[in-house]
């Protein structure tokens, strides 16, 4: 990265108030940055840094009431957080090496269709039948199963493991270790109390444009798919159950797990540590906060929080009272001695 703070206003639609000729070469936060780094202030907690901060240029909104400064130019644009993340995203890709072509060491099924235009990295394997579009990246020790379809310019990072029959969609990134397409937790309780297996003979799908986190699992159905809505970002260790359906662009934060054939909306907002039991529907644009057990289906739009889940602002009502409890109860034992005596 090397841009003047009039070229970078520019790519963000924003506006200089400064030295707009300012050289600007590294990305930092405004708390260790310095000279030649652009930063942002997007939260107001940050305020107190920009006193002392050694950035040349800093991203705010165009709201804000910048303090009088002549070492810092600022760059007014709508939103600073979304700004500096689309020069994060383009510094990123300055930086990334692209590889092409197979490894010596991958391992690949003579009846496969990999296109020319592809990387795949040492110890890889894929398996009979598998279709790999164009521009996908498979990085080392990743393990593909047979009759998989990977679609354009996916990415998948190192030690993923994807197992038969799954179908992935164009532009995902799969980050290091997740595992897709594994058996579902299925299994009946015999007459003499033991249990015995579920065969799970369906697949995962998954649309365009998905993120799925690191260590994440996603548990192929029993019959038919489990199937990962088109823009839907799952962060690291999560758990999707066999069945599952996530509508489009819903996001989910880690170490959620949503049990078996539950059905969440579009544009759902989900904490982390959620837990969401089986065969529910959640509908669109829902938010469930963090902590949160969901037992019983949830309507569109609806904001909750707790075990069990109830409706946000009850819980924080019923919460007040909870953390008052041993108060109220020295309160009442001294009403009770007034009351004998």
């Amino acid at each position: 990265m090397n841009s003047t703070a009039l070229e970078i206003a520019k790519k963000l639609n924003g506006r200089v108030e400064g030295d707009g000729q300012v050289q600007l070469n590294k990305l930092s936060k405004i708390e260790e940055a310095r000279k030649g780094s652009i930063s942002f202030l997007a939260n107001p907690k940050y305020i107190s840094f920009l006193e002392n901060t050694r950035a040349s240029a800093i991203l705010i909104s165009n709201e804000f009431k910048a303090i009088n400064n002549s070492d810092i130019t600022f760059i007014r644009v709508k939103d600073p957080y979304v700004a500096f993340s689309k020069l994060l995203t383009d510094f990123s890709q300055d930086k990334e090496k692209r590889n092409y072509g197979i490894h010596p060491t991958a391992s690949i099924h003579p009846n496969t269709n990999i296109h020319e235009d592809v990387y795949v990295g040492p110890n890889v394997t894929i398996g009979e039948s598998a279709i790999i579009k164009k521009g996908v990246v498979i990085n080392s020790n990743s393990a593909i199963g047979s009759n998989v379809v990977i679609g354009q310019n996916t990415k998948i990072f190192s030690g993923v493991i994807i197992l038969d029959k799954t179908q992935i969609g164009k532009c995902c990134i799969i980050q290091a270790g997740a595992i897709i397409g594994s058996e579902g937790f299925g299994f009946n309780k015999n007459e003499d109390g033991k249990y015995s297996k579920t065969p799970q003979i369906g697949n995962v799908v998954i649309k365009d444009n998905v993120e799925i986190g690191a260590n994440t699992t996603i548990d192929r159905a029993t019959l038919g798919s489990t199937i990962i809505g088109h823009g839907v970002k799952l962060d690291n260790l999560i758990q999707i159950a066999h069945n599952v359906e996530i509508g489009s662009d819903t996001v989910i934060a880690a170490q959620t797990g949503i049990a078996g054939s539950s059905k969440i909306g579009a544009r759902c907002k989900i904490g982390g540590q959620v837990g969401i039991i089986g065969h529910l529907t959640i509908g669109d644009d829902v938010q469930i906060q963090g902590q949160t057990g969901v037992i019983s289906d949830v309507a569109n739009k609806d904001i909750i929080q707790g075990t069990p889940a109830i409706d946000f602002r009850s819980f924080y009502k019923s919460y007040s009272i909870f953390k008052n409890l041993p108060n109220f109860e020295s309160r009442i034992r001294e009403l009770e001695k007034k009351i004998k005596k």
